[in-house]
């Protein structure tokens, strides 16, 4: 019987998942370019070397077992840790990440955003970007998870990691603004909770997995969930419901009249955004998140990040 160290290696482990996503044996033989008994064949030998059934074969799907359900969680883990630790030595070797994420709040202004983007480009460097839209907790968690390399937009405190730097983008002030049709545009200000209870709010919905927050909402009060921030201002246009929002990205909507700003019994609303970044020494830090943090640096930039959200 092999060793389970040696029957365990990042092909075998992506073999799994490959047949945990495409559901079968035969169609994730054709996603890795594998003879279908090839697969079944090596399937069969992490099985015996581990004396576990991974996957129940009596349906149509192959469906993991509750084992198969723990080494693919696992096995995401592991090749994961596998490919951060590859990274490392490249960012070592040449200085330039071949891939840096950026996990952004859908309260950063995309013109500025993409701009950045641009003169990113600009540099002609071999890196990777990838642009990911969080809301929330989701924004820091993306992070903290290893699945992102800059966040910009952090909403909330970030926990005591060792490893984990942090540092302010700026103040956003939100305004609570419904339709001028809508029944809390005409009412008597500034507006107590025990009529706001009564109507509906529109909420995004947190990106984060693990620890979603939720923010302005009463108890018990209806609310229509949405995606993002622009579904949010859309839906709030129509006069399906109320809630706050980012005074910079209602602004126009409140100069034009489409959207009234109304003043309500709680506290005003201002949320202290920040960026962070994983910091593992200067001799591991890429050239790439160097760039990135560099711009940042500049209050400029900061202040556009939050206000810029209607140029070109």
């Amino acid at each position: 019987m092999q060793i389970s160290s040696n029957i365990l290696t990042p092909d075998n482990l992506r073999l799994l998942q490959a047949i945990a996503t495409h559901g079968s044996f035969a169609a994730a033989a054709r996603s890795l370019d594998l003879a279908p008994s090839g697969l079944t064949w090596r399937m069969r030998q992490i099985e015996e070397a581990l004396d576990v059934l991974l996957f129940d074969r009596g349906s149509r799907r192959a469906v993991p077992t509750q084992a198969g359900r723990e080494l693919l969680r696992e096995s995401e883990r592991l090749l994961a840790d596998m490919d951060a630790v590859a990274q490392r030595v490249r960012r070592v070797a040449t200085g330039w990440e071949p891939q840096l994420t950026l996990s952004v709040d859908g309260a950063i202004a995309r013109t500025t955003l993409l701009e950045l983007v641009e003169a990113f480009y600009a540099l002609d460097i071999p890196t990777r970007l990838t642009v990911r839209e969080d809301t929330l907790a989701g924004t820091l968690e993306r992070l903290t998870q290893g699945q992102a390399d800059l966040a910009i937009g952090v909403a909330i405190e970030a926990p005591p990691l060792v490893n984990l730097r942090t540092a302010p983008l700026g103040d956003l002030r939100f305004v609570f603004a419904v339709a001028p049709h809508h029944p809390l545009a005409s009412a008597a200000e500034p507006i107590a909770d025990a009529l706001l209870a009564r109507h509906r709010m529109i909420a995004v919905a947190d990106s984060a997995r693990q620890h979603p927050a939720t923010i302005g909402l009463l108890p018990g009060q209806e609310v229509l969930t949405v995606d993002g921030l622009a579904t949010k201002i859309r839906a709030q246009l129509r006069g399906l419901g109320a809630g706050y929002l980012p005074e910079p990205m209602a602004r126009p909507y409140l100069e034009a009249g489409l959207l009234v700003a109304r003043q309500v019994s709680r506290a005003a609303r201002t949320t202290h955004l920040s960026y962070a970044w994983c910091d593992f020494g200067k001799r591991t830090r890429g050239r790439a998140l160097q760039w990135w943090l560099t711009q940042l640096q500049s209050p400029v930039t900061r202040r556009a990040l939050l206000e810029n959200h209607h140029g070109a």
